[in-house]
């Protein structure tokens, strides 16, 4: 009875992990490898744009795949997981591992560093244990070069077995040969041996690690050369040297370039300090350079809005269909461009490039000790940066967190740093309210600082509620892991625009007019209809007003607040037209009008001040309340979730608003 059960698992395992192909025809390749070996950038060029994303079956562990061509027949590409062994730890490095073992690809595709071919070895033994049909790609073939390291790829494939292909991804080189060596092996073009390791001191796990490690060392060293470098002993016109040494040279010599940068990017001095200066330039870019596309947007929209009312009054359509339309759904759309989609476009495309350069890997370096004091991971400062972004990715990307107690505190703390959603309303306010008095260029750089001290706080305040996570609901000690630099490489800005525009700022911005477009139909109708003397609206916000007032704020806030749920994107476009008499958006010309109807309904600096305070520090919109619903498998984190931040804005806006209110006293 148990081999029967066995053997139903092992069946219902391949079923789920088994890709369907649109055509008997078609041929599947996974593509494997160690992070940070350039993987994903193989993908990207072998398939170009016939990519989706989607979730394994039974998994919340995500999987891309795309389709190329080649000489006639088509291959479906399934791009793993990176992992550094099949022996594996997290979800993402299981699946890879199930999928490898059980997905019967008709290829695997394993792509190797060549400047650290040592390590990369690992992984390629592993595999060629369980499948014969198998091509090695040696890829950063550029970055070899340029650390003066070269690979015999003759000799390594003999050495292995099967096919091996050098490349550099980034400029395509090597590309095409790896098409053809795949379609050779799927084919049976090409015969392969693959490598057997024998483990002769025993089979447990101590022994079978030693004897790869082994194997990768001896294959390394007689196919990997480094070119003697001053102060070396010349014999010839090269010295060979073991694969640990090479690796060790290429981070260790003086004359490095990597390395020069890095002593002074991940320093304990200078570090931080440098960090916080770049991303403030980013924002600083991204507010000076946003002014004039966003005028220019709104003009344009505003225009459009005139035809489309036109058109509808000489419809002879009722005012209120002209209402709901117009002031209500399309004006709010319009306020959602012409505000979200300039700073998105010049953000992204900056952080991307941060990211592409190999900036980011060293953000979490410098972050590492602060978590660890937090008694979080060091890799939560990477899900962080992805949760400025979006929230919800931001969630998502701690599944690289392995110990099920730090994820959770990353998860629960992700939603304090600001989303692209809540930039657009931190950057109008600290515009208006914070550098409101300036002019020329310093007005752009005051609210570059303003939003560069909110992000400041955001970072402090998911260190100490992180902390107070881990003393309390989630007692643990910091789990130790390895977190690599990868070296840093010329950013592809052709790829990089293209990337974040479609991947990042469409995406986002679709999903807020989505949303928007009925929430400003059931914002129109709310304020439009009465009961009494007074709108539903008006009402709502009534009711709210005295509890709002001990936060600072007014009811018509926090109704934005609760009405912006599904996004924060559309929280501004609320609070204007719940201003609005006749509850619909005026024509915003420029921020000079918003700041006379702020004034107009009681604002004050302190009103702006604890505005962006519970911006920053209040419930997650609901496509990140789902997403954590989705990872944890849990309710009662879902709610943990939502309350935390929002008991953290309650608390810090009464402290801020009561404060106030005592000096103004004294």
């Amino acid at each position: 009875m148990g081999l029967t059960n066995q053997s139903t698992s092992i069946g219902v395992l391949k079923d789920l992990y088994r890709v369907a192909p649109a055509s008997s025809d078609d041929l599947v390749v996974a593509l494997a490898g160690n992070p940070n070996t350039g993987k994903s950038t193989v993908f990207n060029r072998l398939t170009g744009l016939n990519q989706h994303t989607g979730n394994w079956p039974g998994k919340t562990v995500t999987n891309a795949r795309g389709r190329y061509k080649h000489r006639g027949k088509n291959y479906i590409l399934v791009d793993l997981p990176g992992t550094y062994s099949l022996s594996a730890n997290s979800v993402e490095e299981q699946t890879a591992r199930d999928f490898l073992c059980l997905g019967n690809p008709d290829v695997t595709v394993i792509v190797t560093d060549a400047t650290c071919l040592e390590r990369n070895l690992n992984l390629v033994l592993q595999i060629l244990e369980i499948t014969d049909k198998a091509v090695v790609c040696v890829n950063l073939l550029d970055e070899a070069k340029r650390k003066k390291i070269s690979i015999d790829l003759n000799k390594l494939s003999e050495h292995l077995g099967v096919p091996v292909i050098g490349t550099s991804a980034r400029s395509g080189k090597g590309l095409e040969e790896l098409k053809d060596a795949v379609e050779a092996v799927a084919l049976g073009q090409t015969k392969t041996n693959p490598l057997r390791i024998s483990y002769e001191d025993g089979s447990d796990m101590d022994s079978v690690v030693s004897s790869l490690v082994s194997a990768s060392e001896k294959i390394a060293r007689e196919t990997v050369r480094r070119e003697a470098t001053p102060g070396a002993v010349r014999r010839g016109a090269e010295t060979r040297v073991s694969a640990a040494s090479v690796q060790s040279a290429a981070v260790e010599q003086v004359w490095n370039l990597d390395r020069d940068i890095d002593r002074i990017l991940t320093s304990r001095a200078l570090g931080v300090p440098i960090m916080i200066a770049l991303l403030g330039v980013v924002f600083w870019i991204t507010i000076a350079g946003a002014n004039i596309p966003s005028s220019i947007l709104a003009d344009g929209l505003f225009r459009l809005e005139e035809l489309l009312s036109d058109f509808i009054l000489q419809t002879g359509a009722p005012a209120w269909v002209h209402g709901i339309l117009v002031t209500g759904a399309f004006r709010t759309v319009a306020w959602v461009v012409s505000v979200m989609l300039p700073p998105m476009a010049i953000f992204f495309p900056l952080f991307t490039l941060l990211e592409d350069l190999g900036y980011l890997p060293r953000v979490a370096f410098n972050l590492d000790y602060f978590f660890k004091k937090a008694c979080a991971h060091g890799k939560q400062a990477l899900t962080m940066c992805m949760g400025f972004g979006c929230n919800a990715a931001g969630v998502i990307s701690c599944r690289i967190i392995d110990s099920p107690r730090e994820r959770l505190i990353a998860t629960l703390t992700n939603n304090f740093v600001p989303c692209n959603g809540r930039f657009p309303t931190l950057i109008a306010l600290a515009t208006i309210f914070i550098a409101g008095n300036l002019n020329g260029p310093f007005r752009s750089v005051a609210a570059a600082a303003s939003i560069l001290a909110v992000i400041v706080l955001a970072v402090v305040i998911t260190l100490l509620i992180s902390r107070l996570l881990s003393k309390t609901i989630l007692k643990g000690l910091p789990s130790s892991f390895t977190l690599e630099l990868p070296p840093y490489r010329k950013p592809q800005i052709g790829q990089v625009i293209v990337r974040s525009v479609f991947d990042r700022t469409l995406f986002v911005l679709a999903r807020a007019v989505m949303v928007a477009a009925p929430a400003g139909l059931f914002i129109w109708i709310m304020a439009n209809i009465e009961a009494g003397d007074f709108s539903l609206l008006e009402h709502c916000a009534r009711f709210l007003d005295p509890f709002a007032k001990l936060l600072g704020l007014d009811g018509y806030i926090l109704m934005a607040f609760i009405l912006g749920l599904p996004a924060n994107e559309i929280v501004v476009p609320i609070l204007i037209m719940s201003y609005m008499s006749q509850g619909s958006m005026l024509e915003l010309d420029s921020l000079a009008e918003l700041s006379r109807l702020f004034a107009d309904n009681g604002w004050t600096w302190l009103t702006a001040v604890c505005m962006m305070l519970f911006s920053l520090n209040h419930w997650p919109c609901g496509t990140t309340l789902l997403t954590i619903r989705k990872e944890t498998q849990s309710w009662k984190w879902t709610v943990a979730a939502f309350l935390v931040p929002t008991l953290t804005g309650i608390v810090l806006c009464f402290l801020v608003a009561q404060g106030a209110s005592l000096l103004q006293l004294v």
